[in-house]
């Protein structure tokens, strides 16, 4: 079908010119973040290698880890970051830890964060971007 687009192809282009997917990152986890010198540009890294499905594990309720390089230390050395997402238009990282740390979450804080998630994933359009005036939340990136 060279030269032709297929009709799953077609379908694909509609929908992501439709999606204007965000990243956020908490407060907390920006404090973290700062602490453990993981620059934004790694977590937008990461967020698009998650919109390709290139996830480390579904946790369950709107809850994602993924590796994140630190810088000098690469993914296997380096950060692990849990996201709440609906893995379309939102995305925010909301706890990150260091593999030298700790090996997991334990099962309590798991699902304090689902719970988190549902909270975040939920919020109308105009608290969101009042939590953004009020520095509880920080847009990173957005892909259109």
């Amino acid at each position: 079908m060279k030269g032709k687009e297929r009709k799953s192809d077609c379908i694909n282009n509609t929908l992501s010119d439709i999606v204007n997917r965000r990243v956020f990152k908490t407060r907390n986890f920006s404090k973290w973040s700062e602490k453990t010198g993981l620059p934004d540009e790694a977590l937008c890294r990461a967020f698009g290698e998650m919109v390709r499905g290139l996830t480390d594990a579904d946790l369950g309720g709107g809850v994602v880890k993924k590796r994140v390089p630190l810088p000098g230390r690469g993914k296997r050395g380096g950060a692990r970051a849990l996201i709440a997402t609906n893995k379309n238009d939102r995305w925010f990282f909301v706890f990150g830890f260091e593999k030298k740390e700790r090996e997991n979450i334990q099962a309590d804080e798991l699902e304090g964060l689902q719970t988190m998630a549902r909270d975040l994933l939920g919020l109308p359009e105009a608290r969101l971007e009042s939590s953004l005036r009020e520095g509880i939340l920080e847009e990173i990136c957005r892909e259109k």
